[in-house]
């Protein structure tokens, strides 16, 4: 074999290697993953989902909205009032309903804002602060908590 055959194999095996490598998952995402499951699992709903323009949030593109994750817990007896609040400096402050809450202290650490609405309490806030799950139970406590007092 010629040396140019050498060189067009090595070639196809570089590229047939580098696809497989492209494919693994980041351990950032597969972590976030198993932090989504465990959540799951604790009774948490874990989503998604684009941040409502009275929270604020910024993309990491820089530009206002962007997708921000909610979790939150379902209580099918509840019937629980409106209200949205923002957290600044780890202090709620109530935008919209029940103002009972305004100035309440939350110590959980990447929380952009609260929301409950009929039989639905969640927060909005930053996976990446807390990628190991530490706070996952801490949350769910805080959530029926405060749903508890609403």
């Amino acid at each position: 074999m010629s040396t140019a055959a050498y060189w067009i194999i090595g070639f196809i095996v570089l590229f047939i290697l580098g696809s497989i490598m492209g494919l693994r998952v980041s351990p950032r995402e597969k972590a976030l993953g198993e932090m989504r499951d465990r959540a799951r699992k604790m009774g948490l709903h874990p989503r998604l989902m684009p941040a409502p323009a009275w929270i604020h949030h910024t993309a990491p593109s820089g530009r206002e909205g962007g997708m921000v994750a909610f979790y939150s817990i379902l209580l099918p007896e509840a019937r629980l009032p409106l209200m949205q609040a923002l957290v600044n400096g780890q202090k709620l402050q109530v935008k919209t309903g029940n103002t009972q809450f305004d100035g309440q202290s939350l110590d959980l650490k990447g929380i952009y804002a609260l929301e409950m609405q009929a039989n639905c309490a969640g927060l909005y806030w930053n996976e990446e602060s807390d990628l190991h799950g530490e706070q996952l139970e801490k949350m769910k406590n805080t959530l029926m908590s405060f749903a508890q007092q609403a």
